[in-house]
């Protein structure tokens, strides 16, 4: 059964830092590209960012490169979202996702809130 499980949401000041992480398990964690996607209150879900199974290739919605860092641990069978210099229009729950071969899997979500 796949999982994808978020965590290191939370409430933090503008300017400030997070490390969102995403424990995956049950799939081949290492062969399926990992990403984010964020939804704010009353708004469409949005791509924040993604990495290949490829050492090296990431993607960046243009509102985020610069502050975002996506990262993976094959190993540890975790993608991470490093978010520094958060905005307040960053609040949003934040959505890990895993992607091969026309198979698309989500996790529940984690919240994030920055304050002004």
């Amino acid at each position: 059964q796949v999982q994808l499980v978020e965590s290191g949401g939370g409430l933090v000041q503008a300017g400030g830092s997070l490390r969102l992480a995403c424990a995956a398990s049950g799939f081949s964690f290492s062969a399926y590209a990992m990403g984010w996607v964020r939804q704010a209150p009353g708004k469409e879900r949005e791509f924040v960012a993604a990495i290949g199974w490829r050492p090296g290739v990431t993607y960046y919605a243009d509102s985020v490169k610069g502050r975002f860092t996506i990262s993976r641990d094959n190993r540890k069978n975790t993608v991470y979202l490093q978010m520094n210099s958060l905005k307040p229009e960053d609040t949003a729950v934040y959505y890990c996702t895993a992607a091969y071969r026309g198979s698309l899997y989500w996790g529940q979500g984690t919240q994030v809130t920055v304050s002004s």
